[in-house]
């Protein structure tokens, strides 16, 4: 059966105590409920790829830690997206509007004690023009100084976990699926055929 406006609609009687289904929603979709105990507490992060046109990356020095960093942080828990995340947190971080990205690296760090682990997603945001580049301005309370270094330099430079995600995002243009840093051997591999 459709309405006047031509959509369909369930026919199927609803019972008084039960809760509609949704057009998207399988039945058991529609009875299941959150439940605070089962679901996953994982923290989820976003970060930036941020080049001039001669290919040097925008790093940062954090005053919270030590070592060198991408621009980035924590996606906020009020159903913000890793897209959002990282656009935020570049203009956070160093005044920067980042209007277009690439979805380079996804990396699954597993909980260790002290660390409840979480997943990390690295845009390549692409080159930017000197004008644009000149005009970062850093976030003092978070950022003490930035750079534009080379590849291999800023390698160097960058903490352990995120020059591993910033050395695979930059081997090609495919998307890098990593677990503690590392490339998945069954996810790296091309399918075979079944």
């Amino acid at each position: 059966m459709t309405t006047d406006n031509g959509s369909a609609v369930n026919e199927t009687p609803v019972e008084a105590n039960e809760t509609p289904v949704e057009a998207d929603e399988t039945p058991d979709e529609a009875d299941e409920t959150p439940d605070e105990d089962v679901l996953p507490a994982i923290p989820v992060s976003a970060g930036a790829l941020i080049f001039d046109r001669s290919g040097r990356l925008l790093i940062l020095k954090p005053t919270y830690k030590s070592g060198w960093t991408i621009p980035g942080g924590v996606m906020e828990a009020d159903g913000e997206s890793p897209w959002e995340a990282c656009r935020r947190e570049v203009a956070e971080e160093c005044g920067l509007d980042v209007a277009t990205g690439r979805l380079a690296c996804m990396d699954f760090r597993h909980p260790r004690p002290g660390n409840p682990g979480g997943i990390r997603y690295l845009f390549d945001c692409g080159a930017f023009s000197d004008a644009s580049l000149a005009g970062i301005v850093v976030q003092p309370e978070e950022i003490s100084e930035y750079r534009l270094a080379g590849l291999g330099t800023a390698l160097t430079l960058l903490r352990k976990p995120i020059r591993r995600r910033v050395r695979a995002a930059t081997r090609g243009r495919r998307l890098r699926y990593l677990e503690d840093g590392l490339p998945v051997p069954a996810v790296e591999r091309p399918r075979a055929d079944r």
